[in-house]
């Protein structure tokens, strides 16, 4: 027989719906957009806009400079509700209004995270908000000293330290500037990456280093995962930009690195690059930021995961153990789903925008790619296309940010766990 659970995927995907289909009609407010010789917003502009911002993914068929300050502040609002997330932050509005939250709203979030029990729930919501306050923060105040050095006012420096700020804890990409953030100076490149890489590493992982330092627990075997597989990325990027592509140094190579998994900044010009630098792209954005985090992708622990158990397996082992803890068969199970998933959806996504569109398929792959990735690099065709193009990048961004495991899941009302065992049968593999 089946038990049935309470739908919570439901719920999760249908505030982020929610969200993004009210923020297209606040970006068609009047006021939010400047009329250029273009004309005025159109609503699939507006939702795409919208879709992009609360997916925190940065992918624009508008410059955001052409939206007037009122905009920006509306995107800025949705990228910062869509990175905490709705259900995050409602129930650390009751936490903080009521001093506590009921079963049903502790139940939520520890199915979302899936890492902590239901007694550090509302410890965790207040450090998310605290950890956002502070991070977001000092990071807009360095920032504005790097745009005070790159020549801007003390308003203008203010204000993009803090938009910047924002944008880049919550991966989202988005940039005041037409050429995101080509020529911008040392400085606000390594505060921009900073920001990316703890916005990246998830909330999750941040609490227990800070449970670890402050109460001398041992360390998540998840959190372990993360760091390590993090750094590994961050070093291979930026090892391939910086010997393989032209024009690119330390600094750029680490950031775009940095940037590729999950923010969508740039500091170089994409397209003149080689292929081998495209592919290391397509790769840094599959894989993605770290659950509990603010970038898309398959995430950091999928990747191990998986990796892992190809190696043991390929070593002739029939149990997955990482520093003497044994990786549970629903935990494979689940990184290799959501893997073949997300290749699936990529895929498809492709080849639909090749039927409609003659581009390059290594331009559309990397545009669909970014999309569902929720990172935002773009080699121009977001630009480019109409609204069939629109429509397809809108759902590769909306799938990417929800994951397309709980849009499954959703979907089909009831998440099901199997109590019968039945006997087990050799299928031949391979």
């Amino acid at each position: 027989m089946y038990k049935i659970k309470f739908n919570i995927w439901g719920y999760f995907v249908s505030t982020f719906v929610f969200l993004i289909v009210f923020g297209a009609f606040l970006l068609k407010i009047p006021s939010a957009y400047k009329i250029t010789e273009f004309g005025n917003l159109s609503f699939i502009d507006a939702l795409f806009t919208s879709t992009s911002a609360v997916c925190v993914t940065g992918l624009t068929v508008k410059n955001t400079s052409n939206f007037t300050y009122f905009g920006q502040l509306l995107i800025l609002f949705l990228i910062q509700v869509g990175g905490l997330g709705i259900m995050t932050i409602t129930t650390s509005i009751v936490l903080f209004v009521k001093g506590e939250i009921n079963l049903n709203q502790r139940l939520m979030v520890t199915k979302i995270t899936d890492l902590f029990g239901m007694n550090e729930v509302e410890s965790i919501l207040k450090y998310i908000i605290l950890l956002t306050f502070i991070i977001e923060t000092l990071g807009a105040l360095f920032l504005t000293l790097g745009f005070l050095l790159q020549g801007e006012d003390i308003h203008s420096a203010i204000y993009l330290g803090i938009f910047h700020s924002i944008s880049a804890f919550c991966n989202a990409g988005f940039s005041t500037f037409d050429n995101s953030l080509l020529n911008s100076n040392n400085l606000i490149k390594i505060v921009v990456s900073l920001l990316v890489i703890l916005g990246g590493l998830g909330y999750y992982v941040i609490y227990d280093i800070y449970r670890n330092i402050n109460f001398k627990r041992r360390f998540k075997t998840h959190t372990k995962i993360v760091l390590i597989t993090s750094s590994l990325l961050i070093i291979f990027g930026a090892f391939i930009f910086l010997f393989i592509a032209k024009d690119m140094d330390i600094m750029d190579s680490f950031f775009q690195s940095i940037s590729a998994r999950t923010a969508g900044f740039n500091s170089i010009d994409l397209l003149p690059l080689d292929n081998l630098s495209k592919l290391t792209l397509l790769i840094l954005m599959i894989i993605g930021a770290s659950p509990g985090g603010t970038g898309g992708g398959i995430k950091t622990s999928t990747f191990f995961v998986a990796t892992l158990s190809v190696v043991e397996i390929l070593k002739g082992n029939n149990k997955i153990v990482f520093l003497g803890r044994e990786i549970s068969s629903n935990t494979i199970l689940r990184s290799f789903c959501i893997i073949s998933l997300y290749i699936f959806v990529d895929i498809l996504a492709s080849l639909v925008m090749t039927f409609f569109y003659q581009y390059n398929f290594i331009e559309i792959l990397f545009e669909t790619t970014s999309a569902l990735g929720t990172v935002g690099l773009s080699l121009g065709v977001s630009g480019k296309v109409d609204n069939p193009g629109k429509i397809i990048l809108i759902l590769c961004m909306f799938i990417g940010r929800v994951g397309p495991a709980a849009l499954f899941l959703s979907m089909i009302h009831l998440e099901k766990q199997n109590l019968i065992t039945y006997p087990e049968e050799k299928i031949i593999l391979g």
